[in-house]
């Protein structure tokens, strides 16, 4: 950061504020505030209205997020809640349960209720709200938040830790400086990352659209079609197959081993759960969990297996079993797909469950449900085209080779975001710490 420096420094006393201008000092927040409250502890009846209420889901660092899905209460508790008095224009509301550290100044003209997750902070008429955001999302801060949360029987922040947490103390009107400052250039920073992951979306829809051509298609344009019988599906070639999954399979579809039998001894098998697989098929290297021997062999994963998420969140996801992973078995809430290789091939098969006609089989599926599963049977009964076996291989290195190429690109792109995030981190600690001064900077004097 090409950007000056003040001219004397003090020691603030405080380990992750360091070395501070000397005319700033630390100290803790409440010695600033007018009022700390959080959200409602109370339970409430769900209904049709307009009065959402709203937790730290809802509350980013740019803002107020509020979908058409909320939970609603009535008027009468929406009124009970916010009669506190909380949260007025120009309190800080900071994450406190859940997602924590996330922060943003309230800017609008009326309360909205909130839940205990979200807590308010009122600051001194002399305090800029603006200025301590930036603060709250500054490194030594939100490890801070992590510190006493990983204290807490909850696994909350506490607005007695909040409280006592220490923050630099400086003119209102260098505050503000600073703060306006930080509003220009993470908004410049914020655009340049929003556009790259804007790249990255557009590549990961080319990717699905170039799998489920592929894999529904075929690589011949020119090839003779037939209707497949099935909406969802539509025209296949007319040489092609379509057969359920389960009459794909060597062996019925399977649920994995009951985390019961977890262990910690890293020589024995290990124990897959979705959390510990990547996005690109390798696992996680600080997730390691094991199972006991005698538990997993029945549940030991072989080269093609493809596991499939069945509960939650996760509904639908796929990994396929690399033999980089070693000697692993799975878990309960994942169902192992064992593809017959005399009909299908495996990275076939496992390319189909990334592709558009995949997921609006499941997708059609949940939406008849209020549960988000998808058992076995549900899996078995999707339909999955099958060409020859010589033309599934041509296939598979077609979607291999062109894929590569997007993920290279998505990656550059991530690591570019990945960059920017950490520049904007670093940026915000400076300025909100004294390190740089950047009180004579213009918008058009900076680099």
């Amino acid at each position: 950061m090409n950007l000056p420096k003040h001219l004397q420094y003090k020691h603030s006393g405080v380990n992750w504020l360091g070395q501070i201008p000397v005319h700033w000092y630390a100290a803790m927040l409440k010695r600033i505030l007018l009022g700390i409250s959080d959200g409602t502890h109370g339970t409430y009846t769900r209904v049709s209205s307009e009065f959402p209420l709203l937790s730290a889901k809802n509350v980013f660092n740019d803002g107020i997020r509020i979908s058409g899905s909320e939970s609603s209460i009535s008027e009468e508790d929406h009124c009970q809640i916010v009669g506190s008095g909380y949260p007025r224009k120009g309190d800080l509301l900071v994450t406190s349960v859940g997602t924590i550290g996330r922060s943003f100044v309230y800017d609008r003209e009326y309360p909205l209720a909130f839940q205990r997750s979200v807590c308010f902070i009122r600051l001194e008429s002399k305090q800029y709200p603006q200025f301590y955001k930036y603060v709250v999302e500054s490194k030594g801060f939100q490890e801070y938040l992590t510190s006493v949360a990983n204290v807490s029987a909850q696994g909350g922040v506490y607005m007695g830790e909040l409280c006592q947490a220490l923050v630099p103390i400086l003119p209102e009107s260098e505050q503000k400086t600073i703060a306006d400052f930080l509003d220009w250039k993470t908004g410049q920073i914020d655009g340049l990352i929003s556009k790259k992951k804007l790249l990255i979306a557009k590549l990961k829809e080319k990717r699905i659209a170039l799998i489920t051509q592929a894999v529904t298609k075929g690589l011949n344009p020119d090839a003779p079609m037939r209707d497949s019988g099935i909406p969802w599906l539509g025209e296949v070639p007319e040489h092609w197959e379509v057969r359920r999954l389960k009459f794909t399979a060597i062996e019925p579809l399977r649920y994995g081993a009951n985390e019961s039998a977890e262990c910690e001894d890293t020589n024995f098998p290990r124990y897959i759960r979705i959390t510990d697989v990547r996005e690109d098929g390798s696992l996680h290297s600080d997730t390691f969990r094991s199972l006991l021997p005698e538990v997993a062999e029945p549940f030991l994963l072989t080269d093609g297996d493809i596991l499939l998420a069945r509960s939650g969140a996760t509904v639908g996801k796929s990994f396929q079993y690399s033999p980089d992973w070693g000697k692993a078995a799975y878990a309960g809430y994942l169902i192992r797909f064992r593809v017959d290789s005399s009909v299908l091939v495996p990275t076939f098969a496992y390319y189909f469950t990334k592709s558009q006609i995949y997921w609006a089989n499941i997708n059609s599926t949940l939406i008849q449900s209020t549960i988000q599963n998808f058992n076995a049977e549900k899996y078995g009964s999707i339909n999955i085209p099958v060409p020859p076996l010589g033309e599934q291989n041509d296939i598979v290195k077609v979607i291999s080779r062109k894929c590569l190429k997007i993920d290279s690109l998505s990656l550059a792109a991530q690591q570019v975001v990945d960059r920017l995030t950490e520049y904007r981190t670093a940026l915000i600690t400076a300025a909100t710490t004294g390190k740089i001064d950047v009180c004579n900077v213009t918008s058009g004097g900076a680099t």
